[in-house]
């Protein structure tokens, strides 16, 4: 699977949240944890309503959560 041309901090985000950890941020937002380690590696891009549910869940605004990899392009 290619990698995906968004950035994410969502690693750096769940440990300055308690150092949540992937199944608790999974079983916040509704998704698998697989989908969270997916994402933290930056092989899958997230659906917009599952971007705004982590966003909303750190606090921030989704440009804050994810990024496009200018490198990617």
């Amino acid at each position: 699977m290619a990698k995906a041309e968004i950035k994410n901090h969502i690693r750096r985000l769940r440990f300055e949240h308690g150092e949540m950890t992937q199944q608790q941020l999974s079983e916040r937002v509704g998704c698998s944890r697989q989908t969270v380690v997916l994402l933290e590696q930056g092989r899958y891009v997230p659906s917009l309503s599952l971007a705004l549910k982590i966003a909303h869940l750190f606090g921030t605004d989704v440009e804050s959560v994810f990024e496009l990899d200018e490198d990617a392009r």
